[in-house]
């Protein structure tokens, strides 16, 4: 009988079948037979599966799901996003070309970000997004004056910064607190409200807040949307007419496999409070969509002893996956086939001439041979897309898979890539 049971660390999307790892219905190791290592391979079904079951979740409000690009932007991904009915959260010009490119369409985009430029804003003008969340006066007034000489309104949003100090894994995932350099202190937020509202070139669309990634627990959510519907209150009261409510994303995910938080346990204490005040919602979730969807296929290069530890080193290194290294990121580790070894601590670490290149630290894991494959679990989300070419190593390809259909998305870079951008003096 095949043993599909799945083991720590793995999702339903990535089971094992006589002990060898799929993805869907697909080998793993027929994966790597096809275009080698590392390699990222994302599950079809898993991203589809997180779409519906958050669309599912605000199904009783109007509400626009825009994914943040900046999660995961290949366009294979955005694509099977445009075809749920997905819109886009961007942050630079970069990613809006590469949404619209993606099939999604402008008016189910949102641009982010501290430090939009006056091209970007411009871009966005003339794809006519759906709005931008701005985050400082100064932009207001330069999205002001641009949306005046190109004969149009820019649609707005006030990035607000309510002051709420989010407990997430990493310090750098908190962007809610008022040291932050992320949207316009609470203070602010009402008197720019009603200077937008007079300024020419402005059309108020909204009121959007974020406060942070990786969260876990609904109360910082309920704190930040009681922040805003005062303000949103107060808006109205002072004849702000206003259409939507962003909530920014943050939604966590599992990585040690514990429990997370599910769309609809989320969705119970949001959606009422939106409800009454018939605003629609914008949620811009992230990892939430993709996350768990994603694994790195790494092979064993070497085993090796020194100073009291054992070093397992890959193929893979920080330049493919820097969330350990830059975020202390957990991720488990597994080998693709399950030789039934004896489990022993090791460091899983990378070719890259860094200390900090490590994918595992102090492990306990079946101890692999030079040549085995392992899979680097839960890498949908700020994998690939915070990847670089450190080193001088040309990116992984990544794959995309479809029940026992698996598809090139991104072909592996080469060495010629590394220098297609520079001059020879």
């Amino acid at each position: 009988m095949e043993d599909t049971a799945a083991v720590a660390g793995t999702t339903d999307a990535f089971p094992r079948v006589g002990g060898i790892m799929h993805c869907e219905g697909v080998p793993l190791p027929e994966l790597v037979a096809r275009w080698g290592t590392p390699l990222y391979v994302y599950s079809q079904g898993a991203i589809r599966e997180r779409y519906r079951e958050l669309d599912d979740a605000l199904a009783p409000v109007p509400h626009l799901i825009a994914y943040s690009v900046k999660a995961n932007g290949n366009l294979g991904v955005l694509r099977t996003l445009a075809e749920l009915g997905a819109g886009c959260d961007i942050v630079s010009g970069g990613e809006l070309h590469r949404a619209l490119m993606a099939g999604i369409p402008a008016e189910r985009i949102v641009f982010s970000g501290v430090g939009k430029t006056v091209h970007e804003l411009a871009a966005g003008l003339r794809a006519g997004i759906y709005a931008f969340n701005v985050e400082s006066e100064g932009e207001l007034c330069a999205l002001s004056d641009l949306a005046c000489a190109m004969g149009t309104r820019a649609p707005v949003a006030l990035r607000v910064n309510p002051d709420i100090d989010t407990p997430t894994p990493h310090a750098y995932t908190r962007t809610g607190h008022a040291a932050t350099k992320f949207g316009i202190a609470a203070a602010r937020a009402r008197a720019l409200y009603n200077i937008a509202a007079r300024m020419p070139g402005i059309r108020l669309r909204g009121i959007d807040v974020h406060i942070g990634s990786q969260i876990l627990d609904v109360a910082p959510f309920r704190d930040a949307l009681e922040y805003v519907l005062d303000l949103a209150h107060d808006l109205r009261q002072a004849e702000v007419d206003l259409e939507f409510l962003d909530l920014g994303g943050g939604l966590g995910i599992s990585y040690e496999g514990g429990a997370r938080i599910s769309a609809a346990e989320w969705a119970a204490e949001i959606v009422p409070a939106v409800a009454e005040t018939g605003l629609k919602l914008v949620v811009e979730p992230g990892r939430f969509l993709v996350g768990e969807s994603g694994v790195l296929l790494t092979r064993v290069l070497y085993v090796k002893e020194g100073g009291g530890k054992r070093f397992v080193i890959t193929d893979a290194g920080m330049n493919d996956l820097i969330r350990p290294s830059h975020y202390s990121g957990w991720h488990a580790v597994e080998p693709v086939q399950a030789p039934g070894r004896e489990r022993v601590r090791v460091d899983v670490v990378g070719p890259i001439c860094e200390t900090g290149d490590f994918l595992a630290l102090d492990r306990e894991m079946e101890l692999p041979k030079p040549g085995e494959l392992l899979a680097i679990m839960t890498v949908g989300a700020y994998g690939f897309s915070m990847s670089s070419q450190y080193n001088q190593r040309p990116r992984p390809a990544e794959v995309m898979v479809s029940g026992d259909e698996a598809t090139l998305v991104r072909r592996r870079e080469t060495v010629d890539d590394l220098v297609a951008a520079e001059m020879d003096l």
